[in-house]
């Protein structure tokens, strides 16, 4: 909880809702008659509307990216290291927009919102959405925000997937293209992980068959169990071993199947802490879309031909210790962006935290894209 907000916070913040009414149209046949995206901004829309950021969040994030809703806040936003003013998404300059994507669960449509054609919570039946129909949904956000062009659309991890749809479908519409920790699609071992989080989800008694808010009751084991296999992902062996190593919590070893060593406390508590704020339904979903995302295979895989139409300018940025989207997944997006004669610079950056890197502060990291965002902020409204 801060006493007082930091010079370079944006602040306290108000999300926003927004509603259409407009029938959209999903990848997998269904179509929402209707839907609800809840949102942060922080910074000023400059009279050119030119300056404006879109921000996609990743597995669990959310619209909260940045600053505080209350002095009562333990943390701020999930980016409030990127966004503020002085900060790579310097808000002085630029006007910064943080949705939550549709079929999340804090404040969006999704899962656990009403279902208008049944009048209970949509549960398992609310329908599978990819990283496209997300686009589409963000596209109409910007139409009733008046933002005709992004001045960059940004985004890490899940995040950086979305930030190539945009690219490839609708090129007119962003000037430049952010793409950190993220891969052209997912590794049969990365949907291996997400199989095995959504089996603990689905296998746990509570959850009955996705319906679970009518029984009064979440399917808190399984969902503990999926949230603490993804974050052994996220993290590194080298940032695992510095943290914890084999440090035992009493000192010794108790011969038993309680906890022993300090990394099962820690991921006990991370498994326990993220039942109280996620929702087990929108996990499935947002793991489906990871699986789903895969852009070339309508050209037979050829990754170059479908960049071939982007207009967007590429920062692409990887971590040496992420093994869940390695720099050699970065790696295959750059050479597509090259063989497709795009421009594009890429960084892989120093660190041992692992794939979570591209939420910290790692100073190497915050140059390459302060850097980088100063070009782009001196483009707009020249």
């Amino acid at each position: 909880m801060p006493e007082t907000l930091p010079a370079d916070s944006v602040g306290l913040v108000t999300p926003h809702t927004r509603r259409f009414d407009t029938p959209l149209k999903l990848d997998c046949g269904r179509t929402l008659p209707g839907f609800e995206l809840i949102y942060e901004t922080y910074g000023t829309l400059n009279p050119a509307r030119d300056n404006a950021i879109l921000i996609c969040h990743a597995l669990s994030g959310d619209h909260h990216a940045a600053g505080y809703h209350a002095m009562s806040d333990r943390k701020p936003g999930w980016w409030d290291t990127a966004i503020g003013p002085g900060k790579p998404l310097d808000t002085d300059r630029f006007f910064v927009v943080a949705p939550n994507n549709l079929g999340g669960c804090k404040g969006s449509t999704g899962p656990n919102t009403p279902n208008p054609e049944t009048g209970r919570l949509y549960g398992a039946d609310f329908p599978i959405v990819t990283v496209r129909d997300w686009v589409r949904s963000q596209a109409l956000l910007a139409d009733v925000l008046g933002i005709e062009q992004w001045a960059a659309v940004v985004g890490g991890s899940l995040g950086g997937m979305q930030v190539m749809q945009w690219a490839i479908d609708l090129p007119e519409r962003l000037r430049h293209a952010v793409v950190i920790a993220a891969a052209p699609r997912l590794s049969a071992q990365n949907i291996a992980f997400n199989e095995v989080a959504r089996q603990a989800i689905m296998s746990d008694p509570d959850f009955h068959q996705g319906h679970f808010y009518e029984h009064d009751t979440v399917p808190r084991r399984g969902l503990m169990l999926a949230r603490m296999l993804g974050h052994i992902t996220y993290l590194s062996d080298e940032a695992l071993r510095d943290k914890f190593g084999r440090e035992l919590r009493e000192g010794r070893i108790n011969f038993g199947f309680d906890v022993e060593f300090q990394v099962e406390s820690y991921l006990r508590y991370q498994g326990q802490s993220f039942v109280d704020r996620f929702d087990a339904n929108t996990y499935l979903l947002m793991t489906k879309a990871l699986d789903y995302f895969d852009p070339a295979t309508e050209r037979g895989q050829d990754l170059a031909s479908v960049f071939r139409d982007a207009l967007a300018r590429f920062l692409v940025i990887s971590f040496t210790t992420d093994w869940r989207f390695s720099p050699q997944r970065s790696h295959e997006i750059v050479r597509a962006l090259l063989d497709a004669d795009r421009k594009v610079s890429y960084a892989e950056i120093e660190s041992q935290q692992g794939h979570d890197a591209f939420l910290l502060n790692i100073p190497q990291y915050m140059s390459v894209l302060g850097t980088y965002m100063r070009r782009v902020a001196r483009e707009c409204a020249q």
